[in-house]
């Protein structure tokens, strides 16, 4: 999809520009390609740089309830430093690398709920203008795609995804929020857990693969999470066995072997997330019949899943300020006419 938008801060006459994506999702880790599209306005400006933020909506948790907004988790500068004549057309390629940390937007090709986005910002003549936003559509590295379908394979269920502002302690994640899956159990651990939450923290040699069960009250007992940790390679995913692998780690998880458990939150949390007992988490392990795959699984829980975005956007912080991430082509024409 392609937004067109006038330079707002230049105003009436000033110049265009689009930001078009190369089609297909990309991967965490990988290259992100495209051009930048200008068309000079009315009169001969200097353009000063042109930069590409990547955008995410997160959500957060502080002692006065939920929070949605707007991070910006990356930025590149692609261009500029040149002169854009009146009414001149000019492309900028690009080609700039993902965090190996972002979030996977959508699995078999199911959109996930996750929302990021490539907001371009066009700096003339000492002014600066966010005036191009692109969605980002980003899929699963093998061993992230071999462990969810391990997971659907063993009959976990697909509920939702989301993004938590805060980090898990005890990890080497890089970025300032991290995602969750949630998953339902099967009915060999319904007993013992609620749900399960997957969380991802990719980097160039491996993953970190961080598994949370949400357990149940018991009659003498209060709730509580669990949470353990394993590492994997990029390497040699063909080669294993992830549903045997996999079934391990929820053994493990079940039993509390090489787990921490933490009491279940029962209100509001501070600066980390609805999550924040994960920051506590340090320990690190190395280290039923089969379902319908998480495909399937994804494809039958995805779709309803609801899409809703914020706008505003502050670096590494959380804004409040609600509206729509993305316009339509529509929307943006009319402004231009009105403008």
């Amino acid at each position: 999809m392609v937004f067109k938008r006038l330079l707002g801060s230049i105003g009436i006459g000033g110049p265009t520009v689009d930001t078009v994506l190369a089609p297909g999702a990309v991967l965490p880790g990988g290259h992100l390609a495209g051009e930048v599209r200008l068309k000079g306005g009315k009169a001969a400006f200097d353009v000063e740089h042109i930069t590409l933020e990547l955008v995410a909506r997160v959500e957060a948790e502080t002692s006065d309830g939920e929070h949605e907004g707007v991070v910006i988790f990356d930025r590149f500068n692609v261009g500029g430093g040149f002169p854009l004549g009146e009414g001149e057309e000019r492309s900028v390629p690009f080609a700039v690398a993902l965090p190996w940390e972002t979030p996977v937007t959508e699995l078999y090709g199911q959109a996930l709920g996750i929302v990021l986005g490539v907001r371009t910002e066009l700096g003339v003549a000492g002014a600066r203008d966010k005036g191009d936003l692109d969605p980002l559509t980003v899929g699963p590295l093998p061993v992230q795609e071999a462990v969810l379908e391990a997971l659907g394979q063993l009959g976990f269920g697909f509920k939702s995804a989301d993004l938590e502002y805060g980090r898990i302690g005890g990890t080497g994640q890089q970025l300032p929020f991290y995602q969750e899956i949630e998953l339902t159990p099967t009915p060999q651990y319904a007993h013992v857990m609620r749900q399960i939450e997957v969380t991802f923290l990719a980097n160039p040699g491996g993953m970190e693969v961080v598994l949370e069960a949400d357990k149940p009250r018991g009659f003498f007992s209060s709730g509580h999470d669990a949470l353990t940790r394993f590492t994997v390679s990029h390497a040699g995913v063909e080669g294993r066995d992830w549903t045997v692998e996999v079934d391990g780690w929820m053994r493990q998880l079940a039993a509390g072997r090489g787990a921490r458990t933490v009491p279940a939150p029962h209100g509001p949390g501070d600066a980390y997330g609805s999550h924040a007992h994960k920051a506590e988490h340090g320990q690190v392990r190395h280290g039923s019949g089969p379902g319908p795959g998480m495909g399937t699984v994804v494809a039958a829980g995805a779709a309803g899943l609801a899409v809703g975005v914020v706008g505003g956007m502050v670096a590494a912080e959380v804004v409040d300020e609600v509206g729509d991430f993305f316009e339509s082509d529509d929307e943006e024409s009319e402004t231009d006419e009105e403008a």
